[in-house]
């Protein structure tokens, strides 16, 4: 996808309407020297369709005025091929913007890696069966490789380091949840833009290409040598809280991004983009959702659709507000709806 750089640099709109790919391929910069890769390009674009684009963001809503320091820091990862790491409070829509700068440049299916506590970096590059490796036997008519590509499945990041001719959008979520030690062995995959699977490396003298599962449904590719690099860095999207200390080291090697948290304005479109005709009441719903959001009980966006939906199945009969608070979001009394 590297193209001769052209005026206007800022791919990325942050307006939530679809770029035509022409256009995005057009304007697509090309990465500083020192953060191009050699991998392929030999892999066929992402799948395109995403469940989880419409389940996450809704429709397109209606224009909305987009966030200058957002659009900034979005382009600036792509030109320079580094990781995003986004901070803001719970409801400042911190996971969505992956899914939005996917929907908008086209960039296919979504990549996404929930970390946990217990996650070093080899739970998002790759998983090795060995056991099952052994109990499936080995037949006479299959190489080392064909048993080794089958029990042998990429991980999120493992699958968005794979040569992609455009590059793949990778989500590693709640990054503050991850071990001491995960920020700098990311630090240390993102420098290479690549990884080497040692179970391949070794009979890479046998079967020098092995064909192996990925993050994607059904998705194979192929790894030669034993060894994953990419072709066009991941635009990779890492969310945590505020109150995570990183080494200096892995901050030096991202760019930082703080969400606001969104106001009245911004939850009506997110309402919007979740139902053909906003509903009465909902509103209402929204001030409620603003009043509490920083108490010891606040709700999450997914309480307010979920408190927006039973208002619009309730649309003949007058609600009872305080019940739907007191069932959905265990707390007092709501705002009067409108």
């Amino acid at each position: 996808m590297s193209a001769p750089q052209v005026a206007g640099w800022r791919v990325y709109r942050g307006t939530g309407e679809p770029l035509d790919p022409a256009e995005r391929d057009r304007r697509w910069p090309a990465p500083p020297r020192w953060r191009a890769f050699d991998g392929g390009p030999d892999e066929p674009p992402a799948p395109s369709e995403d469940p989880d684009l419409r389940r996450r963001l809704g429709t397109a809503t209606a224009p909305a005025g987009p966030d200058p320091r957002e659009v900034d820091v979005v382009n600036a990862a792509l030109l320079l091929r580094r990781p995003l790491l986004v901070t803001g409070r719970a409801g400042s829509g911190r996971s969505s913007l992956a899914y939005r700068i996917a929907r908008e440049l086209g960039l296919g299916r979504v990549l996404h890696w929930p970390v946990s506590a217990h996650d070093t970096v080899r739970a998002g590059l790759y998983q090795h069966d060995p056991l099952g490796r052994v109990r499936a036997g080995r037949g006479d008519d299959r190489s080392v490789g064909d048993e080794l590509g089958e029990h042998l499945s990429l991980g999120p990041l493992g699958t968005a380091l794979l040569p992609y001719r455009a590059p793949r959008v990778l989500l590693v979520d709640e990054l503050d949840q991850s071990d001491i030690d995960l920020p700098q062995q990311l630090r240390t995959v993102f420098d290479d833009g690549g990884f080497d699977i040692p179970e391949l490396v070794r009979a890479a003298g046998r079967s020098p290409e092995v064909t192996v599962h990925t993050a994607d449904p059904g998705g194979r590719a192929t790894v030669r040598g034993g060894r994953v690099r990419c072709h066009e860095f991941p635009l990779v999207v890492m969310t945590c809280t505020e109150d995570r200390v990183f080494p200096p080291a892995f901050l030096r090697h991202c760019l930082r991004l703080r969400l606001a948290d969104p106001d009245e304005a911004a939850l009506l479109r997110m309402v919007d983009a979740h139902f053909a005709e906003r509903p009465a009441g909902a509103a209402g719903l929204v001030r409620a959702y603003l009043d509490r959001r920083h108490g010891p009980d606040a709700p999450t966006l997914d309480q307010l659709l979920d408190a927006v939906q039973l208002a619009a199945a309730d649309a003949d009969d007058a609600p009872d507000w305080d019940r739907l608070a007191e069932v959905l979001w265990r707390g007092g009394p709501t705002a009067d709806p409108e």
